[in-house]
């Protein structure tokens, strides 16, 4: 019974992150479609001034930099972008949260299929960030793989099939 709620807690635990995830991605999206029709790197500033960031730090210049080279169609694109993002990881948080078998598949899918990518943009820049992030992700997966065949030893063990939820 202790490993069951070990496991439960392990999905919440997971399901969680990805809700925070998909929430602060859906926070970003409004923020990248406010830019629209705006110039950009003014509106940054001011939201700038007000969290009381330096404005001559390193990560906001790039951030500047990098603002100054989209115009509102690929803003637009942007935001779509960070919203589909946002999609995925809710649809994955919110199921795990509510323990779905199918929640766990996906989100086995969807996380290994990033994970490839990840390791390509570390080979071309490796930074702190993205290594902390493509391990958390192997993590995930391994631990969801491993929860999903337990189960399944599990189920075999009692003599129930197994359903999806």
């Amino acid at each position: 019974m202790q490993n069951a709620d070990s496991g439960r807690a392990g999905l919440t635990a997971i399901g969680i992150f990805k809700l925070i995830k998909g929430l602060l991605l859906v926070v970003v999206g409004i923020g990248v479609i406010k830019l629209v029709h705006h110039d950009a790197v003014e509106v940054l500033s001011r939201w700038v001034g007000m969290v009381h960031v330096d404005p001559d730090n390193k990560y906001f210049q790039k951030v500047v930099t990098k603002l100054w080279s989209l115009d509102d169609r690929k803003l637009e694109e942007v935001g779509a972008g960070t919203f589909f993002y946002a999609g995925l990881f809710l649809t994955e948080g919110l199921g795990l949260v509510l323990r779905k078998t199918w929640a766990e598949y996906f989100t086995i899918i969807v996380t290994g299929s990033f994970i490839p990518v990840e390791v390509y943009l570390m080979t071309q820049h490796l930074t702190a960030a993205r290594v902390v992030a493509t391990l958390l992700n192997i993590a995930i997966v391994w631990y969801l793989v491993a929860h999903r065949l337990g189960e399944r030893k599990r189920k075999a063990a009692l003599g129930s099939p197994s359903a999806i939820n």
